[in-house]
């Protein structure tokens, strides 16, 4: 037989190519029911600056639908801070005392029925065991009466001070605050609804949408948070991309998305952390993403370390584990990473093909950080030896070899999986808010 006859039927003995196994597609199920009356108020609270200390922010600053429902940036300026997204900066006076210590996350799909982990190391959980229904380092008295995980993270950005209380003294929400009163009467929780309450057409829409309130019963900040939800829910669902109408049978994923689909959830090996039809598995994972910025330390504490998952565990094997993200708009919501190391879709593909290659390498060009002198510098931890070992140690990573075509076809995928629509939002940003204030 001649060496050309040899080789055709050498390669014809060969195995076809696993076709890739993909996920089902997302159920009409996973959502909550609308109420349009309870979304439109959800709406006006989201972009209110009424639900912060000094009435200077909203929801909405740090993840705004311009930037995909994130804020462009790797550390955000919270209280103390003007202007959106990269554009913001800090105020002539009560400027911010540092940076935010994680990355905002972008809030698509968290209304979700799996979504039930929130936070990048998931301090706020489902746990059916519990009253409330839910698991968080706050006392189980503070989680009654929330609707779920999305309604109760609200909770954390208006109680603190960097972020939309205000720092100590400024505001009586602060006051409350800094003084441990949450809740009960006079608490902070009780300040805000009061605020809100107060504004005649909030408490007109309230009434209207909620037959206790409309009997006297007085607006609860659980009830304003509920409706935060109901709107997040309906408003930031994406779950229409080209990835999902190549799983729906619609219209089928060609050239390279499709070749990087192939990758993704083959050789690639990505889908075995990103799984699931929101490419997540919820789960935490150490993967040595670089730290820069002020960490995650309470203020007593000297470092600026954050080792994520830990913290909320206490389990020294939870160190430097953060929770997988959902890639859904992932091509719109840059930088990546719990600190936002990674300005670029190829080069967070290529740091996660080869953590430890891509820490030893990082660009600290990819940050993109406000104009800021915060107190503490914003390298510390990527200059410190001590520091950093038990970062690349932690790294359950193996490396994968991806050429610069794999990272191209892997990156085209991933555009895949934003949902056009959805970044137009279903109502968009009001022209006003019942407080009166301005908008962001």
């Amino acid at each position: 037989m001649c060496a050309i006859a040899l080789l055709v039927a050498a390669l014809s003995a060969q195995p076809a190519a696993a076709e890739p196994v993909l996920p089902a597609p997302v159920a009409e199920t996973s959502w909550p029911a609308p109420d349009m009356a309870r979304i439109r108020l959800g709406r006006d609270l989201f972009y209110d600056r009424i639900l912060s200390g000094n009435r200077n922010i909203a929801c909405a600053t740090c993840h705004h639908p311009r930037f995909a429902t994130s804020d462009g940036v790797s550390l955000s300026l919270g209280e103390g801070a003007t202007g959106l997204g990269p554009e913001r900066r800090p105020q002539a006076e009560n400027v911010p005392e540092r940076r935010l210590a994680r990355n905002a996350p972008a809030l698509w799909n968290l209304g979700a029925a799996e979504f039930t982990r929130l936070f990048h190391d998931g301090r706020l959980e489902t746990d059916p065991s519990r009253p409330s229904g839910l698991r968080t380092p706050m006392e189980e008295e503070m989680l009654l009466g929330f609707s779920g995980p999305l309604a109760a993270q609200t909770m954390f950005p208006v109680l603190s001070g960097d972020e939309m209380a205000g720092h100590y003294s400024e505001n009586d929400i602060a006051q409350a605050v800094r003084q441990g009163l949450i809740t009960g009467p006079d608490g902070a929780w009780e300040r805000l609804a009061a605020r809100v309450a107060g504004v005649p057409a909030y408490a007109a829409a309230f009434a209207a949408t909620d037959p206790g309130i409309a009997a006297g019963r007085p607006i609860a900040f659980t009830d304003i948070s509920n409706r935060l939800a109901d709107f997040m829910a309906f408003e930031f669902r994406a779950d229409d991309s080209p990835f999902d109408r190549h799983l729906r049978g619609e219209a089928l994923l060609t050239g390279n998305a499709a070749a990087g689909m192939a990758l993704f959830y083959g050789a690639a090996g990505c889908s075995i952390c990103h799984a699931g039809p929101f490419q997540t598995d919820h789960a935490f994972h150490a993967v040595a993403t670089p730290q820069l910025g002020p960490g995650k330390a309470a203020r007593f504490e000297r470092h600026q370390r954050d080792t994520g998952r830990q913290r909320v565990t206490g389990d020294p094997t939870d160190a430097y584990r953060f929770r997988t993200p959902s890639l859904r708009m992932v091509a719109r919501t840059a930088p990546y990473g719990h600190a936002g190391a990674y300005a670029t879709l190829p080069a967070v593909v290529r740091h996660m093909a080869d953590p430890a290659a891509g820490f030893a390498a990082y660009d600290r060009a990819q940050a993109v950080l406000p104009a800021f002198a915060p107190a503490q510098p914003d390298w510390a931890i990527l200059e410190s030896p001590a520091e950093t070992r038990p970062i690349l140690a932690a790294n359950e990573l193996a490396p994968t070899v991806l050429i610069d075509r794999d990272v191209e076809r892997i990156v085209a995928f991933l555009e895949a999986l934003s949902d056009p629509d959805a970044l137009t939002g279903r109502l968009g940003v009001p022209a006003s808010v019942p407080s009166g204030l301005p908008l962001d």
